[in-house]
């Protein structure tokens, strides 16, 4: 029954890590400036914190699950040393 969870991919590259850092800070800076630009014209606090709650909510759900376009560039990892080559060394 755990085998679902187990299946789910929880890791995504570096490249893809930039990639969701510049989308987040994007999606917050655009919601940030429209609801001070919205709340300024409506004179109303709450409307600037509910547009910058709403742009927080979506750049969660865009950039913490580790979506495939943030794993398009796996590590390369080396192939592991045999024992005999660790122990003349």
């Amino acid at each position: 029954k755990m085998d679902i969870f187990t299946s789910i991919p929880t890791h995504i590259d570096y490249v893809g890590q930039a990639k969701a850092e510049k989308l987040y800070r994007a999606i917050i800076t655009l919601f940030s400036i429209v609801g001070f630009i919205w709340g300024y014209i409506v004179q109303q606090f709450s409307q600037s914190v509910y547009i910058l709650g709403a742009g927080f909510i979506l750049a969660a759900i865009l950039t913490l699950p580790p979506w495939p376009m943030y794993r398009r560039n796996p590590l390369n990892w080396q192939n592991p040393r045999s024992t005999d080559e660790k122990s003349s060394g």
